[in-house]
């Protein structure tokens, strides 16, 4: 017999990658400037970035467990996988940043490694780039959950729902 481990394993990296967001969003560095939030930051996305490959694998396998709206069932899918596409971005410029951090102490003797991870950090870790970025895959992630739940508790048990069913013209 099949679980539907889905619905046990989404919620993690729900909360991870929203604090994420809220982390880049809200001014907290600012607030509490002698917090490692870049050590957070990448602690929280990689965990959360690998929570949402897990959340996306065990979709497709509910997915085949149980006969949703195959019209939600799609929006939800394609939803979830940019907010997870999104946030492997903010991952990569995290990723280049903290090893630009080890080519400046180390030295490198791959200069094309060494470009190519400044370039990334340049264009992933731009300020704005970093906060358009953690919103929309904020946005992402709450439409994710919201047809979610809709798929699970109908569309009356959440008062958005209704009117993202609308907008994305499910019926």
């Amino acid at each position: 017999m099949s679980y539907n481990i889905h619905p046990i394993v989404v919620h993690v990296p729900i909360v991870l990658l929203c604090i994420y967001s809220l982390i880049k969003i809200i001014p907290v560095k600012k607030w509490f400037p002698r917090v490692a939030w870049r050590d957070i930051e990448l602690l929280v996305l990689v965990f959360g970035v690998l929570g949402a490959l897990a959340a996306l694998w065990t979709g497709d396998t509910a997915e085949h467990l149980y006969r949703p709206n195959r019209q939600l069932l799609e929006v939800h899918s394609t939803v979830a996988t940019v907010a997870t596409i999104l946030y492997g971005l903010l991952l990569l410029g995290e990723i280049a940043a903290v090893k630009n951090l080890h080519y400046a102490s180390a030295g490198s003797q791959y200069p094309v490694i060494k470009r190519s991870a400044l370039l990334l950090e340049k264009i992933f870790m731009n300020t704005m780039f970093s906060i358009v970025s953690a919103i929309a895959a904020l946005v992402a992630l709450t439409l994710t959950g919201i047809l979610g739940g809709a798929m699970v508790y109908g569309t009356t048990a959440d008062p958005f729902a209704a009117s993202i069913l609308s907008i994305f013209g499910i019926q």
